[in-house]
């Protein structure tokens, strides 16, 4: 960190040195120019503060501005010419002022600031047109026009470099979707383990246990089976660390559905020959219901199953499913434990709640509800979950094994299993339906629960943009308006000066009275005869001193200038006229005496 400031600071320091070469070499040559008798005054000088304004500019760029206009103001004071060299070295800082000051409002009163001083200096001094022209026109010039691309160059750096930050953030957002998408594979293997393989090693547990209480088994096979059981709850003991480590907080975690494209039905046959008491009834119409409901059922099953051969093995088992006009609610009930086989010990599963707790993730999701709690000395699960869910998972569910039905197979109510029976019930109405077209989207739009499913969401028309188009977007207005004032303002600013510049040089101009002729004229000719030798107009801005020149009694004097150098002091010719008659000419000389 320290290196690279250094280098930054050396940077910084060869671009003002490189940037005080040239604005020294521009000096240089304007002195050069001029016949100045002062090169302390107008070489020395300029050097000095130059050498002060341009490291100046990076900390104070306004104070840098106002050294280097008051080298323009000297030059107001001059006898000759207001011009100096130094004008270049004002536009050059008007320039950095515009492109290392975002604010406008500060930078704007600095150069109005340089204005006012410069103008202050001419009606103090009392100085010519000239030096008004060069007041009003130049320096307002040097310092506004600069600025604006100055401001203009900024809006473009700071747009570019917002587009590569923005681009960053891409990056970045896309590092975090895959570590999003890795992570919720990760509670995705921690809900399949939970669900699919410690509802089987509970399973696998509670049938060792059973076997252990027959009569016909020797000690040595209960010995054997002991042992099986205990390998059986290390096993689920590891299980249940290995999801502790996968499992990742609450609502990122997404359905994957039955594996293999299991059912209901298959789940209580595989627990009921399993030696689970359980009973099942099913009233109501079976509707066609998404995959995802159909998932969302089974889950609340199975997971209900498991706590109850987990913390009441033995205990019988009720499971009513009631299907109504726009949901289904799913009930399973447990009794307690028979005193026997409380006395052995629950039967092993994954434990620390997570099981509940992601159920209720998943039935919320699907826009359900679920409760949890005692109930008549056992345990209730009640599921409530509507028939088309409000919003997606973003995972699909995978397609149904081959041969066997894509829907739950229909049941008519009432059907009952006794225990020590295998359950099948018969087949109803919407047998192997399935819901066709019900992909799964991400979560888009949040639609009306009883939304009917026809494909993807779209986003809301109201759903404002996000924060990093915001920002792009400001970035771009503003420097869309740093170029249309960049435009603009010189537009604005010749339609101000360039007539009163044009003016100005007309007057001038037209009244050049060349030297050839003035030699022509000759005293005690009458006006009439001169007039062809004469501009169209006399000079109207005669300095003081000529004004002031001591003139013949009775008459009055025209002046005109010798040259047509408009930013240049030139002679006068005076010609004094009395009676329309010519009665003296003379030359009044460019400086004051």
């Amino acid at each position: 960190m320290l290196l690279h400031t250094r280098i930054l600071a050396a940077r910084s320091g060869y671009g003002d040195a490189a940037l005080w070469g040239v604005l020294a070499a521009a000096t240089a040559y304007g002195f050069r120019e001029t016949d100045s008798a002062s090169p302390v005054r107008d070489l020395l000088l300029p050097l000095a503060v130059l050498a002060v304004a341009v490291p100046l500019s990076r900390r104070r760029p306004g104070g840098a501005v106002a050294l280097v206009n008051g080298l323009c103001a000297l030059g107001l004071t001059g006898s000759s010419t207001p011009a100096n060299a130094q004008v270049v070295s004002l536009a050059a800082l008007s320039c950095l002022l515009g492109a290392r000051v975002a604010a406008a409002r500060g930078p704007a009163m600095v150069l109005a600031g340089c204005l006012a001083a410069d103008l202050a200096l001419c009606a103090v001094l009392g100085v010519r047109a000239v030096w008004w022209f060069y007041a009003l026109t130049v320096l307002p010039a040097a310092l506004l026009l600069p600025w604006l691309a100055g401001r203009h160059w900024r809006g473009r750096r700071e747009l570019v470099r917002e587009g590569w930050r923005l681009a960053r953030t891409l990056e970045e957002r896309q590092h975090l979707v895959a570590e999003r998408a890795r992570l919720t594979e990760r509670a995705d293997i921690a809900a399949d383990m939970h669900d699919s393989l410690g509802h089987a090693l509970s399973l696998v547990a509670l049938r060792a246990g059973a076997l252990e209480l027959s009569p016909d088994l020797t000690d040595r096979d209960r010995a054997d089976l002991a042992e099986l059981r205990g390998t059986i709850e290390d096993a689920v003991e590891q299980l249940r660390e290995t999801v502790a480590v996968l499992h990742d907080p609450p609502g990122t975690a997404t359905d994957a559905g039955p594996p293999g494209g299991d059912t209901v039905e298959d789940l209580l046959v595989r627990a009921h020959a399993s030696g689970v008491p359980v009973r099942w009834e099913r009233h109501g119409a079976v509707p066609a219901l998404s995959s995802l409901v159909e998932h969302g059922i089974h889950r609340v099953v199975r997971e209900a199953l498991t706590n109850a051969v987990k913390h009441a093995p033995g205990g019988a088992i009720r499971v009513r499913i009631t299907h109504e006009a726009d949901r289904t609610r799913v009930g399973v009930v447990n009794t307690a434990a028979p005193p026997a086989r409380a006395a052995g010990g629950p039967a092993p599963g994954v434990g620390g709640g997570r099981g509940l707790a992601g159920l209720r993730e998943r039935v919320t999701v699907l826009g359900g509800s679920l409760r949890t709690g005692p109930y008549e000395g056992g345990f209730r699960v009640t599921a409530v979950l509507p028939h088309r869910p409000p919003a997606r998972p973003t995972t699909s569910a995978p397609a149904p094994a081959p041969g066997r039905p894509a829907g739950p197979r229909g049941r008519h109510a009432g059907s009952v299993s006794e225990p020590g029976k295998a359950l099948l019930p018969g087949s109803g109405p919407g047998s192997g339906s399935r819901q066709g077209g019900d992909p799964d989207l991400p979560p888009t739009q949040a639609p009306t629960p009883h939304a009917p499913d026809s494909g993807p969401a779209r986003t809301p028309a109201s759903a404002p943009p996000p924060e990093s188009a915001r920002r792009f977007g400001r970035v771009r207005r503003a420097a869309r308006r740093r170029s249309a004032a960049a435009f603009v303002a010189p537009v604005v600013a010749a339609a101000f000066f360039i007539p009163a510049a044009v003016h100005l040089a007309w007057q001038l101009t037209t009244s050049v009275l060349p030297p050839s002729r003035f030699e022509e004229l000759t005293v005690g000719r009458s006006r009439a005869d001169l007039t062809p030798l004469l501009p169209a107009r006399a000079y109207p801005y005669p300095p003081d001193h000529a004004r002031s020149t001591p003139r013949p009694p009775g008459t009055a004097c025209d002046f005109y200038r010798s040259g047509r150098d408009v930013l240049a002091e030139v002679d006068l010719y005076r010609l004094c006229w009395s009676g329309g008659t010519l009665v003296a000419k003379d030359i009044v000389p460019a400086a004051r005496p």
